[in-house]
């Protein structure tokens, strides 16, 4: 009897943790993914209480700027109209630091911003030093001269005699320092002492000088704390809600996020918008595939073929012309009027004409396409590679000397990549609040429920072989089992178990 009853209420015991554990399994795939869903909108949010704050702040991912220089073999032949060869030099390597200052947060709902960068040398990641000369097309004697191609023809002998005294040539030959951080220059000066606010800058010229040690302009993104649904949206840059450099409302728009955050809950159908005000312009990436790195799901949004597409083959760029070759898109509205294009590097995804007009390119997907690989549940970056190419268009201007017989082409001048990646302990935190603990919580929903389930069985299993039909040799007598009353139906299952048909008056 003890043990009967030990193992009665022991399989109680086991049954009602069994409904305890499914109980509980069941309410959690009810609310788990819920309350993940609200850690994550209060975690993602600019909010200084919030997790991710001093990971937008002061960015973690040590970030690379990688720079390409095409190295211009036969500048002779080029004046003598001959097809232009370079030879890629590179990449040298800068370490970019990022950082934001005059954080004010505004009342509705957004905040505002400046970042600043500076970049340091890594002599170690790089194929060469900065004291290494290469030759290239001479950007501000080329691109005065396009801008001088309709005007009077005294104009331009005064142009040309101006060069000649000042030494100024179609190509020069300097050190990568210079090219990328600044030259003095005498025509800079002629320039601002006859022209003043033709450009931008006032000293040294450089490709990447306005880069270094300055901001980007003043961002005001909207920081989800009200209204989640415009999270990392950018409201104005410099003030501004739209530009003016494009031909079209629709090119002059300012879309997307500032480029570092995007919102959580990304699906397939989700693409990438950010500002560039390098490329003065709003940019879109689409999703391609799902993956991951070191460990976190990820999706990777890769460029469109239509991102720097011609008007003529996608009739929303109308506005970013006047266009040459589709694949290239001008610049020169917001780049001092000089003739300057962005493309991919090599002119990857442009028009064949393009590469085929410059010995030594060879465009090619693994090593000149863009991507952003995107944890979809935050919308943080994990892991980035965004490369864009810079050129010159070039010809031969009648009546500026120096410009010989050059063929018109659009010559690349460089092309670099920006790269980053989450690591160390930055990476640690995000897998294990942001993927362990709800991939943990997701599991163990299941697991309480199964778990519950079998619990459930015993005392039912228990139950059913205790009552299940015996040999009645092997039943114990009544005199047996005074502990046992004698059930209702007992003559019912007496004359089942002899074969007697059971009287209706028994019933």
């Amino acid at each position: 009897m003890g043990s009967r009853a030990r193992a009665r209420w022991a399989a109680a015991v086991l049954g009602f943790a069994g409904l305890l554990c499914a109980v509980l399994g069941a309410v959690m795939i009810v609310v788990v993914p819920t309350l993940i869903k609200q850690q994550v909108l209060k975690n993602v949010r600019i909010d200084p209480n919030s997790l991710s704050f001093n990971m937008w702040k002061e960015i973690p991912v040590p970030f690379y700027l990688s720079v390409y220089f095409f190295d211009v073999v036969n500048p002779d032949a080029v004046l003598l109209g001959q097809k232009p060869q370079v030879r890629e030099r590179g990449p040298y390597v800068y370490r970019e630091f990022r950082h934001k200052s005059n954080i004010t947060f505004n009342d509705n709902d957004t905040v505002s911003f400046l970042e600043y960068r500076s970049f340091q040398f890594q002599p170690d990641k790089s194929h060469g030093l900065e004291s290494d000369y290469i030759v290239m097309p001479n950007i501000l004697v080329l691109a005065a001269a396009m801008m001088m191609e309709d005007k009077p023809m005294s104009l331009k002998l005064i142009m040309t005699l101006a060069f000649s005294t000042l030494g100024e040539r179609a190509f020069m030959n300097r050190t990568i320092g210079e090219i990328m951080w600044g030259y003095e220059d005498p025509l800079i000066h002629l320039i601002n002492k006859y022209l003043p606010n033709m450009l931008p800058f006032k000293g040294k010229f450089g490709l990447f000088a306005e880069l270094n040690n300055s901001d980007s302009g003043i961002f005001t993104v909207f920081t989800g704390v009200k209204d989640f649904s415009r999270i990392h949206l950018v409201d104005k840059w410099n003030g501004l809600s739209k530009v003016n450099f494009w031909h079209s409302d629709q090119c002059n728009m300012i879309n997307g996020t500032s480029g570092q955050m995007w919102a959580p809950f990304m699906t397939p159908e989700t693409s990438l918008e950010f500002y560039s005000p390098e490329a003065c312009r709003s940019m879109k990436l689409i999703y391609k595939e799902s993956g991951t790195f070191q460990g976190i799901p990820t999706y990777r949004f890769v460029a469109p073929s239509t991102l720097f597409a011609n008007g003529s083959v996608y009739p929303p760029n109308e506005g970013f012309c006047p266009c040459l070759e589709s694949g290239i898109q001008n610049v020169s509205t917001c780049r001092f009027n000089a003739p300057l294009f962005l493309s991919h590097p090599h002119f990857y995804n442009a028009d064949p004409m393009l590469a085929e007009a410059v010995l030594g390119l060879h465009p090619n997907q693994e090593e000149h396409s863009l991507f952003l690989d995107i944890h979809p549940v935050t919308g943080i970056p994990m892991n980035c590679s965004v490369k864009l190419q810079l050129s010159l268009y070039i010809k031969a201007i009648k009546g500026i000397g120096q410009t010989g017989k050059i063929q018109p082409v659009v010559l690349p001048l460089v092309w670099f990549e920006e790269s980053g990646a989450m690591e160390g302990k930055p990476l640690k935190t995000f897998y294990t609040q942001l993927v362990l603990m709800p991939n943990v919580l997701h599991y163990a929903q299941y697991v309480l429920l199964a778990l519950g389930c079998i619990l459930l069985l015993i005392p039912i299993i228990y139950q059913l072989r205790s009552q299940g039909p015996r040999d009645a040799t092997s039943q114990p007598s009544m005199a047996t089992q005074p502990d046992r009353l004698p059930s209702p139906y007992a003559p019912l299952l007496q004359d089942s178990l002899h074969g007697q048909p059971i009287s209706p008056t028994k019933v």
